[in-house]
């Protein structure tokens, strides 16, 4: 079989473009097939979280969603009166940020074509077809109909993604009890300041600024929740149903958006299927509560760009593909906990006296700093941890998020780590200084990965005792060798055959 491109990408969103970012940087031929003819002009989703803002940093894009964004110091779980305080995060991007889809799109797409990345707009996927060789692709656009080929295919369009049904992925979960409204308007009366939320028996309000004068206005309205998420939503439904909750219209006028969304928890039974895979909203859908769905679905693009890449490059160990679902799905299946959990603080059972007590109970909860931490590290994914390799030495960094250390090179030179990511590859940190270090392996072969001699700048917790540290491209430790290991270069030796493959780069 003869191929168009070695990964098609279906969807083009941010997911989509990030993910085909990552195979382009690692020199992957990648198409992305979308069926809008340009970048949605709608806000959606609101907020970069933390986590995000460190994998994009680690590739040089951080600045640019700053010179669109404005962080802010907090977050929210169900909207309750103590926010959550991202300010204690060990890290530089103890924040979120609040940015408009539509402008994290355009840095992402951006960043894409700038690496060579085909992007094929108002091409709409109608079926997708594999065999133990490749995919093919159907697609009508105004040239009429294409098919295309592929070793590998990504589906990340979207919750009704035609990649998951034509693999025959079941969509397994709970159908929406409930909706809820959103629009971005005008209000002429807002709130002074901050991202105000209110609940009372009523129903439930948040607000949220956006740019050019513009607020969010997201409401759970008891009288309107059973209308099916397809019905549009009209000016007039916001502003009676904010009349209701509140007392007060605040001069709602001129929308820009409205729509309409439920409480839906679905998640795909596999994220591969052969030589097909789910990303983003094709793989998990779930009440959008605390801003997660879009910057889990870049954590998933960043985790899989790397493997797919390493398995076309040739060089990927076995059991490398496999990994995506091993380490994505129980790290989603915490997050449809989360946001069901949300839901109903939200009032989607019921808005009584017993929610309302619930939610201050767990507002007053979260004025313990432990509670708030826990809560923080979660929605800012922060607490996620892989498996660690079972063939390596235990180690308390091994699968956990690489902290953003500070470096001192050899040649005095301090460096952000982060800055050491820019390429996509594995990190090898070595602060053993052992001059063996380069006669154990034939680096030949490990072009993809960044050997770095350098000493810790400043002390960080854990890092004390390190004698070497394999980072993955994605930002996780692979593992870590202590100093008192008796053979390090042994462990070395077979932790970069482990993660790294044994041959050399095509």
């Amino acid at each position: 079989m003869q191929f168009d491109y070695e990964v098609i990408i279906v969807g083009g969103g941010p997911v989509g473009m990030l993910l085909a970012a990552e195979l382009a940087l690692a020199k992957v031929k990648v198409c992305v097939l979308e069926r809008l003819r340009e970048t949605t002009p709608y806000s959606r989703a609101l907020t970069v979280h933390p986590r995000t803002l460190e994998i994009l940093d680690m590739r040089g894009l951080k600045a640019k969603l700053l010179e669109r964004g404005k962080p802010i110091a907090t977050g929210h779980f169900a909207a309750l009166d103590t926010r959550l305080d991202f300010s204690v995060l060990d890290s530089s991007s103890n924040y979120t940020l609040i940015l408009p889809q539509h402008d994290t799109e355009k840095v992402l797409e951006e960043w894409a074509k700038s690496l060579g990345v085909e992007i094929r707009r108002e091409e709409e996927v109608v079926a997708v077809h594999q065999d133990q060789h490749g995919v093919e692709v159907e697609a009508v656009g105004p040239n009429g109909k294409a098919v295309l080929k592929a070793l590998y295919v990504v589906g990340a369009d979207g919750a009704a993604s035609i990649v998951r049904k034509h693999a025959g992925i079941p969509f397994i979960g709970k159908n929406a009890t409930f909706t809820a409204i959103q629009g971005d308007v005008v209000l002429k009366n807002p709130p002074e300041s901050g991202v105000p939320s209110y609940f009372n028996e009523k129903g439930m309000v948040m607000i949220v600024p956006l740019p050019a004068g513009m607020h969010r206005v997201v409401l759970i309205d008891p009288e309107r929740m059973t209308v099916p998420k397809e019905e549009p939503v009209s000016l007039e439904e916001l502003r009676s149903s904010l009349q209701r909750i509140l007392g007060d219209d605040l001069g709602i006028s001129d929308p820009f958006w409205m729509t309409r969304f439920g409480n839906a928890t679905l998640q795909a039974q596999r994220y591969r299927d052969g030589r097909i895979f789910l990303a983003g909203d094709a793989a998990h859908i779930h009440f959008p509560a605390g801003g997660q769905g879009m910057n889990v679905g870049l954590q998933e693009a960043i985790n899989l760009g790397w493997k797919l890449a390493a398995q076309v490059k040739g060089w990927a160990p076995d059991w490398l593909l496999d990994s995506y679902h091993t380490e994505r799905f129980p790290i989603n299946t915490a997050l449809l906990t989360n946001t069901q959990v949300q839901s109903l603080l939200f009032g989607g059972s019921e808005f009584s006296p017993t929610i309302n007590a619930l939610r201050n109970m767990v507002s007053n909860l979260l004025q313990i700093p432990e509670a708030n931490y826990q809560l923080a590290t979660q929605i800012s994914a922060f607490n996620v941890q892989y498996e660690p390799d079972g063939e390596r030495q235990p180690h308390v960094l091994n699968g956990r998020r690489f902290t953003e250390l500070n470096l001192r090179l050899e040649n005095g030179v301090c460096q952000h780590a982060y800055e050491l990511f820019h390429s996509g590859s594995f990190l090898l940190l070595h602060f053993g200084w052992d001059e063996q270090l380069y006669d154990g392996l034939d680096w030949s072969k490990y072009k993809h990965v960044l050997v770095v001699r350098a000493s810790l700048a400043k002390e960080t917790a854990d890092w004390h005792d390190v004698h070497t540290a394999l980072i993955r491209p994605d930002g996780y430790v692979a593992w870590a060798v202590s100093q008192s290991e008796s053979n390090p270069m042994e462990a070395i030796r077979k932790g970069i055959a482990h993660w790294c493959g044994r041959d050399s780069l095509q």
